[in-house]
């Protein structure tokens, strides 16, 4: 892996490394970010077995310069267990929630919570990705609104052997337990076959995001891969995640096929590597497109953020108002009280001045907002004595 001036890049096994930025003074108009899957590894899942080349730093970025696209690659501890549901814990919303929470972070600090992302996620890599969109999607308070961001830039997505299982319950366990045979080294298998159990039968949280994804997926653009070739599993060719289940027919979504087998569709040897014109050429396309659309999403965001504290602000004033009201009846009844005029008092309006009349009037608007806008000072004043 290498940057814009040809230096290799050491990749951080867990969280974000970014492996390809444009040269300075280029800024980046996209961020094209990797996830890999189970057992997986934000290098080795990516680089290819026979020439080691790791494509999205060294194949990816130069068809991109024009794109001028920022590479990341996500790495975590994607083990048998982060895909099961524990007694009491959704392992695969942490690993979401971590991933929005860095990727926030990584962006804002860089003055870039705007700029559009592309998503890239190989087998059950996908499934983090759609459960952290979810989250992200989900976010409204006002101290959090920052995770909402990753939501609301993100342009595409391209699942590479993802499984979605749609209505096909029955077969989604098996589809499990093959990944964790291809994914996994025999020894884990073997030694702790309760682990694989856990992933065929405990997959209650794994349908839910399937169920939650379809809600918001039309606001993205989609493009699914499969694979072209089965693999050997102890002697029968099977297709790991086959193309029902990765490329399901959804209206408005892409569809190919990979020529390779499930563990080695998200491996190029070079340029000329079966299925590499096909992704490349959707990631690039997604990058050309991404920054008119995602301007567009945040000028809605923005409009809507600005309404709805504008609302909450005039439900606060108006809540102030009420208390307002109140008091100022109170004291004005109480003036009132103290100024009724003695029966012995010998002013009366029939006859009365025009100078009495004068005083008599009642205040002007500017004479009242300086009357409110005291008694909200008062009544800010009395709160915080209050707390």
């Amino acid at each position: 892996m290498s940057n814009s001036t040809g230096q290799r890049i050491p990749v951080n096994r867990f969280g974000l490394t970014e492996v390809h930025s444009p040269s300075l003074p280029t800024k980046p108009n996209v961020d094209v970010v990797f996830v890999h899957g189970l057992n997986g590894h934000p290098d080795n899942t990516w680089t290819s077995e026979t020439t080691k080349v790791f494509w999205p730093a060294q194949i990816l970025p130069p068809i991109l310069e024009d794109e001028k696209a920022r590479v990341l690659v996500y790495g975590y501890d994607a083990d048998v267990t982060s895909f099961t549901d524990g007694a009491s814990k959704d392992k695969i919303h942490n690993h979401a929630e971590h991933l929005i929470a860095e990727l926030v972070a990584n962006r804002r600090i860089r003055k870039a919570s705007e700029r559009p992302v592309i998503w890239i996620a190989h087998s059950l890599g996908g499934l983090v990705v759609k459960r952290a969109l979810i989250y992200s999607a989900e976010i409204r308070g006002v101290k959090t609104e920052h995770l909402r961001s990753i939501f609301v830039s993100t342009y595409g997505i391209l699942f590479l052997g993802t499984p979605h299982h749609g209505s096909d319950i029955a077969h989604w366990g098996n589809r499990l337990e093959w990944i964790c045979s291809v994914m996994l080294p025999k020894r884990v298998i073997d030694s702790q076959p309760q682990l694989v159990d856990a992933l065929k039968t405990n997959n209650e949280t794994l349908q839910n995001i399937d169920r939650q994804f379809i809600q918001i997926l039309n606001r993205f653009h989609i493009y699914f891969f499969h694979e072209g070739k089965p693999t050997n599993l102890k002697g029968t060719l099977r297709f790991i995640v086959d193309e029902t289940s990765a490329s399901p027919t959804v209206q408005d979504v892409e569809r190919a096929v990979i020529q390779a087998d499930h563990s080695h569709m998200c491996k190029f040897d070079n340029e000329n590597a079966p299925g590499f014109d096909l992704v490349v050429e959707g990631i690039q396309r997604y990058a050309e497109e991404a920054p008119a659309k995602i301007k567009r999403n945040w000028d809605a965001e923005n409009k809507e953020r600005s309404t709805f504290k504008q609302a909450e602000a005039a439900e606060l004033y108006s809540g102030r108002l009420s208390t307002i009201s109140l008091r100022k009846a109170s004291n004005m009844e109480t003036a009132s009280v103290k100024n009724t005029p003695q029966s012995d008092s010998t002013s009366t309006f029939e006859g009365e001045s025009s100078q009495g009349r004068e005083q008599r009037k009642l205040p002007s608007t500017e004479d009242q907002k300086k009357f409110d806008e005291r008694y909200i000072l008062e009544d800010v004043t009395h709160e915080k004595e209050m707390a």
